[in-house]
């Protein structure tokens, strides 16, 4: 079968570090903030025709509608018959807020108060329904759950919904808002977290992440369509693999090995040699195991001389599920910025770790080429997606 091309013609954001793509770059730039990254100064009520929709939405949904608004407000006026837009936004966990919020109430207030709308708030596919439904959008309404890879496997997905023909448009991206007593004694427990609560992603004294939060969505098209109706198309999908280490429900396979094949299959996909790839957008999450991994199997893939290297994570923490969908825009903006944002945090070599071209300090100006953005989920679930430019 023959594969259809595919544009990305609109993002949406909604970011530890700034809501609307503009903010959010400008925050992809600047200084870290210090601890964990919460949204302050997110407010659903824009998006939502009352405030009666905003208490029967969970904060992840909420943070997908708003991020999906501005995706479309940015790709203007869809030709495409509603039967073939879709929806594939993924997510890590869901509506945990809501879940944990209920749990509470059952237990102090017995089983009788427990919300009605406790089940739609907290469903994973929460976030992809309430945008097909807000936005007509009758083609596949699905999403990805697999984790810190949710946001990537959404993407790659989409694209393919659309390269062989199934959707014309495809809202594609993740959302996650993790906060949650319950959640943060969890991931504390298991030792996940800094405890210095700095993100130092690759350098040689990061000892965890710290958790973040948000949305990221990418209008996808067929690329005939989005030229036919005189969009401004802003990248392409070029293509995207999953692969499964196999090994261990959290640290990753010896060498990298679920990592290395999952970025090869993505770029045979796409069509494009390992020595094409300018700039990864890597899943750096400033723990030890992983990020020696991802290294490694970078080094694996690209060689010696590979492309230059950042983890956003420095800036907008790890988002778990919605990180690879945030990290999907960084990527788009960086190309039509022409600078590679730096890896916040990154200041010391480890002296055991591969040597890989990462940028820091500052944005590293570029002409915008190929590019890679990986996501490695608990589970030992693996996500890549090449992206080109427009």
């Amino acid at each position: 079968m023959t594969r259809r091309r595919v544009a990305v013609t609109g993002l949406g954001v909604v970011s530890t570090c700034g809501i609307g793509t503009e903010a959010f770059w400008q925050g992809l730039c600047g200084p870290a903030p210090d601890g964990h990254r919460v949204i302050s100064d997110f407010d659903p009520s824009p998006w939502f025709k009352s405030p009666k929709e905003v208490r029967r939405s969970d904060r992840c949904t909420q943070f997908a509608v708003a991020a999906a608004d501005m995706a479309l407000e940015e790709a203007g006026e869809l030709t495409a018959d509603p039967t073939r837009r879709g929806v594939f936004i993924g997510t890590g966990i869901g509506g945990i807020q809501t879940l944990e919020n209920q749990i509470l109430v059952m237990n102090e207030n017995g089983a009788r108060r427990v919300s009605p709308f406790l089940i739609p708030m907290m469903m994973p596919n929460a976030a992809p329904a309430a945008v097909s439904m807000k936005h007509g959008f009758e083609g596949p309404a699905e999403n990805t759950c697999t984790a810190c890879a949710a946001g990537t496997h959404a993407v790659a997905n989409a694209a393919r919904l659309i390269a062989y023909g199934r959707c014309d448009v495809v809202l594609a991206g993740a959302s996650e808002a993790p906060f949650v007593d319950a959640a943060m004694a969890g991931f504390t427990n298991m030792t996940a977290f800094s405890s210095t609560g700095i993100s130092r992603p690759f350098d040689a004294e990061r000892d965890g992440f710290v958790m973040g939060e948000g949305a990221g969505v990418l209008v996808l098209e067929d690329w005939e369509t989005a030229e036919a109706r005189g969009a401004t198309i802003l990248a392409e999908i070029l293509g995207g693999a999953s692969t499964a280490d196999a090994h261990h429900i959290t640290a990753p396979s010896p060498g990298g090995r679920g990592a290395v094949n999952c970025m090869r299959l993505a770029l045979e996909e796409a069509g494009v040699d390992a020595a094409d790839v300018a700039h990864v957008n890597a899943h750096g999450t400033s723990t030890p195991l992983n990020d020696m991994a991802e290294a490694v199997a970078m080094t694996e893939v690209f060689g010696d001389n590979g492309p230059k290297v950042t983890s956003t994570k420095g800036i907008t923490g790890h988002a778990l599920g919605a990180a690879g969908a945030l990290e999907a825009v960084a990527v788009v903006l960086a190309m039509q910025k022409g600078l590679i944002p730096p890896t916040a945090g990154y200041s010391t070599a480890d002296p055991e770790m591969p040597e890989i071209d990462i940028v820091s300090n500052t944005p590293e100006p570029w002409t915008p080429s190929i590019s890679m953005s990986n996501s490695f989920g608990f589970g030992g679930h693996n996500g890549s997606v090449v992206l080109g430019p427009a």
